[in-house]
């Protein structure tokens, strides 16, 4: 198979449907000889943070010496990014060979009248199959939007669960209540194994509690108030926490300072679990991460930030930003959503500190919102809304808009950030 053929099938494969539960996962793996078996893993979980967090953690153990796989989604700029190790994409001709033995093994599940795998599982299965060929000494491993009964959760070799913000998204899929959702995300833990969870909301945590209790986790909470000294910045971030001083991240966003210290409790129980993280290589880890598209300043005069929120809770961390770093300056969005998260509630977050709002449609995406439809939302609490054609009117409008002393923010889905990152100037 080359790219090209990789892409058709994948996009061929989304329209089986979708099996509920893991059977498909694991039958499809114990057909490949379970590459997952002979991996471990930190296991994240969550609604919001687990890319940040994920990448914190990958970051400093790849500085620790560790041959680190991660395994992430959504991506954008390339297919290849959602499989990494020590931060390289899987090779094309890894993805094209992997996805070739996968199909064939598709093809006789399906012969014997079993579901077809996923796009996801495939993807999960390609990650086992790559880490174990790249013979990774631990893999971070991010589920999808689920937990319990997420691809990702075939796993058993789990060396730390991690949970970090839970709050309501998916509902079709994971509950209607956040003890429902919280339920779902806590179903990562693993029987005697140690979990590290964010500051949750009492109804989640609740429910964190308890699965931990019946499968004798031992459970850390990273407590935001231990915070200390913390100073914030668009380009640089330091703070106090958990005995160590001046520890610096070089991602913006008032959110990322808990996501870092949430990674630093992680690391902590590594160290004791077996793969030990020096205070230099934490150090460096932490400061040397990128994530493109949380938050992330890519053009300045005026300012040009992209951020990923994409539900409730991610629009409010975003508005908490904006009134933060960007008090008393004018706010140009360009937003656009898909139609299942809840917009409304994105666009309540949000819409009180824009002086302009531009929506946009998310190209290339079923599920997309179409930039009428938002604007035709947003118009209902907000006098200046105006739908863009595309993504390049969009930038461009923006820039028309902005002076030099006022600022740009696109969010409202990670599909369509890689794209206009590009058209910014910011990759």
């Amino acid at each position: 198979m080359n790219e090209r053929q990789v892409m058709e099938y994948m996009e061929q494969a989304g329209r089986y449907g979708i099996s509920p539960g893991l059977g498909s996962i694991r039958e499809l793996c114990r057909r490949l000889g379970d590459p997952q078996k002979q991996l471990k893993f930190v296991h994240v979980a969550g609604t919001n943070g687990k890319g940040s967090v994920s990448a914190y953690l990958a970051s400093a153990l790849k500085e620790a010496g560790y041959r680190t796989g991660r395994y992430l989604s959504p991506t954008l700029f390339d297919y290849r990014e959602r499989i990494q190790v020590n931060g390289r994409y899987i090779t094309k001709k890894a993805l094209c060979e992997g996805i070739g033995q996968i199909r064939h093994i598709c093809d006789e599940m399906t012969e014997a009248g079993l579901p077809h795998p996923t796009p996801f599982e495939i993807e999960t299965a390609l990650a086992f199959l790559y880490f174990r060929d790249q013979a990774c000494r631990i893999v971070v491993l991010e589920t999808g939007m689920g937990g319990e009964l997420d691809a990702t959760n075939l796993v058993e070799s789990t060396v730390v669960s991690v949970l970090t913000s839970i709050s309501m998204d998916h509902m079709k899929f994971l509950g209607n209540t956040l003890g429902e959702i919280a339920r779902q995300k806590a179903g990562i833990l693993k029987q005697g194994r140690p979990a590290v969870s964010a500051w949750q909301q009492a109804e989640a945590f609740k429910e964190i509690a308890v699965r931990a209790e019946e499968l004798n986790c031992s459970l850390i909470v990273a407590d935001p108030g231990k915070l200390t000294r913390v100073r914030y910045g668009l380009e640089r971030q330091y703070f106090d926490y958990g005995g160590f001083r001046r520890l610096e991240i070089t991602l913006a966003g008032k959110y990322q300072v808990e996501n870092a210290a949430l990674a630093v409790d992680v690391l902590r129980v590594l160290g004791e679990q077996g793969f030990p993280v020096s205070e230099e290589k934490l150090r460096k880890g932490l400061r040397e991460t990128v994530w493109p598209g949380r938050f992330t300043v890519i053009g300045r005069k005026p300012y040009f930030v992209v951020d990923g929120a994409h539900n409730e809770d991610g629009a409010e961390r975003l508005a908490e930003s904006v009134r933060f770093y960007f008090t008393n300056r004018r706010i140009i969005y360009i937003m656009g959503v898909l139609r299942d998260k809840d917009h409304e509630a994105i666009i309540a977050r949000t819409h009180s500190l824009a002086d302009q709002i531009i929506t946009v449609t998310p190209p290339d995406n079923p599920r997309a919102l179409s930039a009428y439809e938002l604007a035709q939302e947003a118009a209902r609490v907000h006098e200046n809304v105006t739908a863009a054609d595309s993504l390049e009117e969009a930038v461009e409008m923006s820039r028309m808009l902005a002076g030099k002393e006022d600022v740009i923010i696109a969010f409202g889905s990670l599909s369509f950030m890689g794209r206009l990152m590009e058209l910014a100037g910011g990759r």
